[in-house]
């Protein structure tokens, strides 16, 4: 009798275990809308977080730029020029690279003697014993940003 009682056993386990070997329609269409839903909303924040994470790196390469024309000058002794061309967007040391500003950013110089400057190419000048003097303002639909030389320490300062 214990036998038969075990081989029932048995045999019960193997025919419920087949009865439950796949998932529902509701249970797939629920993991699916789930899925879609998460995605969708992904999505959504990583196309608003674009802009402003393309912003703050425009910030940082041109920082960039102006402190290793300072580094440049520094440990060469040479004047190194830094050119903002405000009507094309673009900018870098004079005889290196240039790169673009993205067409979402706008620029502006403030000049201590000139005042704003908008259009045009714009040129600082940076040599080995101190800085250049001025500030660059950058924007878009969101934020402001300006990037502050010290002419005598020659430090660039984002604020």
């Amino acid at each position: 009798m214990q036998d038969t009682g075990i081989k029932t056993y048995k045999k019960s386990y193997i025919v419920h275990r087949k009865k439950n070997n796949g998932f529902t329609l509701l249970e797939l269409i629920m993991v699916l809308f789930l899925i879609t839903l998460i995605i969708g909303l992904s999505a959504v924040f990583l196309g608003n977080t674009l802009p402003s994470s393309r912003f703050n790196a425009t910030v940082r390469d041109i920082s960039a730029t102006v402190r290793h024309a300072r580094s440049l000058a520094q440990t060469q002794g040479e004047v190194q020029t830094i050119i903002l061309d405000l009507d094309t967007k673009q900018y870098g040391i004079e005889g290196r690279t240039i790169r673009d500003i993205p067409s979402d950013i706008y620029i502006k110089i403030i000049d201590p003697l000139s005042g704003e400057i908008q259009k045009g190419k714009y040129r600082f000048v940076l040599n080995a014993i101190g800085g250049a003097e001025g500030t660059i303002v950058l924007w878009n639909n969101k934020r402001t940003v300006s990037i502050q030389m010290d002419p005598i320490v020659g430090t660039v300062v984002v604020k």
